[in-house]
């Protein structure tokens, strides 16, 4: 692979620690169910991902820049070039009190944001609360098994891809067109009543303009006529029946007059 390369990957990824290994994370449903760490909430299935953009761990960038498509690998990766050594100094001290202001209420193994930082209660005494503001995998030695399914090729599917990766809603219901000057992408309705597009699109033009083309990227939106109720359609095609009937008529009327 090369950096800017549009892939479509299955991973597995492990914690290895004291000669045990767990699953932490993986595009499989099947292998998630089994290890009981299923999210009915996530998305399953080949994941779209750009080498060397910067967005998977370093040790896992790497690997990805050496793969070939459709070839399986198996790697570890030391905590350095995954979500680096533990750091005790970012392990702090709040008070009880602080956190009340807050509107948070400490307890053991909870997420929290303090100072728009994140990190996790360890323990909980009278008037004091620790939280560690290390990435919960810091220090941990991880294993990948992972397969590149696919090289993305063709514009428009890279124009998919992206929206799949930073969007991943209803993708197939995007019609896109590309020109030479310009991409335009028709929005499918998901869009118009969704508050994370606002945001979406801005990383998706972004990603656009440095991995498929520097054009011009149009978001289209469609708004289908109002349909006519049922018996407003009837009453038109009755008055429209009733005029052409009146239209007959005269013209009966006339034909007669020319008669006489």
């Amino acid at each position: 692979m090369e950096k800017g390369d549009i892939i479509k990957w299955e991973y597995e990824a492990w914690i290895l620690e004291n000669e045990e290994e767990n699953l932490i994370d993986t595009t499989s449903e099947e292998l998630a169910k089994e290890h009981g760490i299923y999210d009915p909430n996530a998305k399953y299935g080949a994941m779209v991902s750009i080498v060397g953009a910067g967005r998977l761990i370093k040790g896992i960038e790497d690997e990805l820049l050496k793969a070939e498509v459709g070839k399986e690998y198996e790697v570890i990766i030391p905590p350095e070039k995954a979500y680096g050594e533990r750091d005790p100094k970012l392990v702090k001290i709040h008070s009880y009190r602080e956190l009340a202001r807050q509107k948070i209420e400490p307890e053991i193994g909870k997420e929290v944001i303090i100072n728009n930082k994140r990190g996790r209660i360890v323990t909980v005494t009278p008037g004091r609360v620790v939280i560690d503001f290390n990435h919960p995998l810091a220090g941990k030695t991880l294993k990948y098994r992972f397969k590149i399914i696919e090289k993305v090729e063709n514009e428009e599917d890279k124009v998919r891809a992206i929206i799949e990766m930073d969007y991943g809603k209803d993708v197939d219901k995007f019609s896109i067109e590309i020109n030479e000057d310009d991409i335009i992408i028709q929005l499918p309705d998901v869009c118009k009543y969704d508050s994370s597009w606002g945001m979406a699109k801005y990383v998706i033009v972004g990603d656009i303009r440095d991995y498929v083309a520097n054009k011009n990227v149009k978001f289209v939106e469609f708004y289908p006529k109002k349909e006519e109720k049922k018996e407003e359609k009837k009453e038109k095609e009755e008055n429209s029946q009733e005029e052409k009937s009146e239209e007959k008529e005269g013209e009966i009327e006339e034909e007669k007059g020319e008669e006489a």
